[in-house]
């Protein structure tokens, strides 16, 4: 039997620390009924109205505090750290990284992983709560 892959999930963090990266990063989780509950059309007029032309400026702000130019976020530098890691302790298995929200996406991920013969998966959500 072939070893599994295994996915490390994390929530996500911009590509980087600009208005220009945080605006489709924070569209993309703001636009997620999960975590907004408001009537879809109601929503995506407050979300490009009154949060989108202001928000990414004062969010790419505070990220430009804990941001690396090297590592890039502190949840991106740890978690390509978490799943070396693991890789080293299963050599045998793929092991691999995905966000919810931003890059590398999910969806690209799983698709990588299949291109790569992976048949069965490990999932392991890493949000904090």
């Amino acid at each position: 039997m072939k070893p599994p892959g295994v996915l490390l999930v994390q929530l996500g963090t911009p590509d980087a620390p600009t208005a220009a990266a945080l605006r489709p990063y924070l569209r993309q989780f703001l636009s997620d009924p999960r975590v907004i509950d408001l009537p879809y059309l109601k929503w995506q007029f407050i979300l490009n109205t009154f949060i989108l032309p202001f928000r990414p400026a004062r969010s790419a702000a505070k990220y430009r505090n804990i941001w690396d130019a090297q590592t890039g976020s502190p949840l991106l530098h740890y978690t390509r750290r978490q799943t070396e890691e693991l890789q080293r302790l299963l050599p045998d298995a793929t092991v691999a990284f995905g966000m919810q929200v931003g890059n590398p996406s999910l969806a690209s991920v799983v698709h990588a992983m299949i291109e790569k013969g992976v048949e069965r998966l490990i999932v392991l959500p890493m949000y904090p709560q």
